[in-house]
């Protein structure tokens, strides 16, 4: 008795196997996505013409002042104060940290004290009372190092600086011990068992690795500094926002001026932005075993992609050819 693998036809011939059809899949239409989408356009489209048709709003000032010298003046003191305020953060958010983190009460506690005081008053309150020191200490007297009155050592500009500056070293030193503590224990085991001491074990094995934790949130702090910057201009310290209110308050076009300043914050934002995003993809060269891929890598893939087809077509054209 023959299996049914063994039949043949009565020539002898084996018997003929129609070839199964490529599958065509036709994927399930999400009518809600189109529905929302249509929504989200109108409203984004009523939105635009409601500003392009504003009777008050002279669109053409928005460029004549975009580029205006007092303007770009306003732009670099925003970002000279915004560098210097973060890289003071960084320094005193790590000493913090490490304080914070110490086997000794005295220094530990004075860290979280200042981690507290700082995180929990409003930034506006420590700018008004950094710009009001003098009616507190008239004189600033650092025996035998100096020496001056403090209406003239604190500037708007120093006003702006220590607000900003010691201001994001509280929310730096949380960042920075939740990067320090990230790293296991047996990293600094082993670098105690090679004899490297505890700055040592600090500097060249943890913080390297802590690195990783650390970036990410460093640079939407930053970012958002960038933003914090225009409270500057309730200590009179020269930046984007005071000088475009300065500008628009003689000119006539406040708003207009406003809307300078918001294309400006948005395009620095964006910048500091994408060096944000290679600076984290960098850093994640250690963890991770494929990086991702940077926007302009993206966009060739999606590009040929595109240009190659991904329908019916082209699939069942590939399973043909396999």
């Amino acid at each position: 008795m023959k299996t049914p693998t063994e039949a043949t036809d009565s020539d002898g011939t084996p018997p003929s196997r129609d070839v199964p059809e490529a599958i065509k899949a036709i994927p399930v239409r999400h009518w809600g996505r189109y529905v929302s989408a249509v929504v989200v356009l109108v409203l984004l489209a009523l939105l635009v013409r409601a500003f392009a048709t504003a009777e008050g709003l002279r669109w053409g000032s928005v460029g004549d002042f975009f580029f205006d010298d007092q303007i770009l003046e306003g732009v670099k003191n925003t970002l000279v104060v915004s560098v210097l305020a973060m890289l003071m953060g960084l320094v005193l958010g790590v000493i913090l940290a490490v304080m914070r983190m110490s086997k000794n009460p005295v220094t530990s506690s004075v860290a979280w004290g200042y981690i507290w005081v700082f995180r929990g008053t409003p930034i506006y309150v420590q700018l008004l009372l950094w710009f009001n020191l003098a009616l507190i200490f008239p004189i600033l007297d650092i025996m035998p190092i100096y020496k001056d009155e403090m209406t003239d050592v604190m500037t708007p500009f120093m006003a702006a600086l220590l607000g900003l500056g010691l201001n994001e070293a509280a929310y730096m030193a949380e960042i920075c011990r939740a990067g320090i503590q990230s790293v296991d224990e047996g990293q600094t085991e082993a670098s105690q068992a090679l004899g490297m001491t505890q700055a040592q074990n600090m500097r060249r094995v943890v913080l390297p690795q802590a690195m990783r934790v650390i970036v990410p949130p460093t640079g939407n702090e930053f970012i958002n500094l960038l933003k914090t910057s225009s409270l500057c201009s309730v200590v009179m310290y020269e930046e984007l926002l005071r000088k475009g209110q300065n500008i628009g308050n003689t000119s006539s076009a406040v708003v207009e001026l406003l809307m300078v300043a918001t294309v400006w914050y948005l395009v620095i934002t964006s910048v500091f932005s994408i060096g944000q995003y290679y600076l984290e993809r960098r850093f994640a060269r250690g963890s991770s075993r494929q990086l991702p891929d940077t926007p302009w890598q993206r966009a060739r893939k999606n590009l040929f992609t595109f240009g190659r087809g991904t329908g019916s077509g082209a699939q069942g054209a590939g399973g043909i050819g396999a």
